[in-house]
């Protein structure tokens, strides 16, 4: 059930698996720090599901069962994010459409932003690696946050920065975690199903669900683009 068709006046990107398709590099580098540790039990598909838009700082705790340290935290996250982005580096590439969707919103002078739990040499690898920076208004990251998706912190904070009240944006999520915490912003939500089937992204509240940039629905087109150019 998609909400009654009023314009839309921002959108809001979740980063990866979204303008990016990489989160397979990423389940696999946690996967290979888990066996590291010793959790033979956690498969790429538990940390898509649950742990995909999460805080570094709330993923291992819960991964470990315990309360780590600072420096503890800081050294995992590190060894994971670097090992991901090595194995990403030499695919880094923006998803399918994106580019000329992306140019399109900045020629109808739609704001944009990016609301991703990713770290900042992440976001600099996308972000700076694809020179697509300097088409948002702002990029909030996980340390800007208090709580990371499910929570709506990330999407409430997106809106706030763009001045645009959080129902007259649509934001674009690949997870499930970041679905319920774009719905519980109260935007409009497209699932982009590089990760997660339709079906599971419908059922986490999307209100559109699109394989990519390029086949988004024409009812969600309209209403960001109708008496636009």
């Amino acid at each position: 059930m998609t909400p009654a068709a009023a314009p839309l006046r921002a959108a809001v990107f979740d980063m990866d698996g979204t303008l990016v398709d990489n989160m397979d590099f990423h389940n696999r580098a946690w996967v290979t720090l888990a066996r590291k540790l010793g959790l033979e039990e956690l498969t790429a598909e538990r940390f898509q599901n649950d742990f995909a838009g999460k805080k570094n700082e709330e993923i291992f705790p819960e991964l470990l069962g315990r309360t780590l340290s600072v420096a503890e935290l800081d050294a995992l996250a590190e060894e994971k994010e670097s090992h991901y982005r090595a194995i990403y580096r030499p695919y880094l590439a923006l998803h399918r459409g994106a580019e000329g969707f992306l140019h399109r919103l900045r020629d109808a002078r739609l704001p944009m932003a990016v609301a991703t739990a990713a770290p900042q040499g992440n976001r600099e690898l996308v972000l700076d690696g694809l020179a697509v920076r300097p088409l948002f208004a702002c990029v909030v990251g996980a340390e800007q946050v208090k709580r990371g998706k499910p929570s709506p912190d990330i999407f409430l904070a997106a809106a706030e920065a763009l001045k645009v009240p959080p129902e007259s944006c649509v934001a674009f999520e690949d997870a499930i975690n970041g679905v319920l915490s774009a719905r519980a912003a109260g935007m409009v939500t497209v699932g982009i199903t590089t990760t997660t089937t339709a079906e599971l992204l419908k059922k986490a509240g999307a209100h559109y669900t699109a394989a990519d940039f390029d086949t988004l629905p024409p009812e969600l087109l309209a209403r960001l683009f109708a008496a636009r150019p």
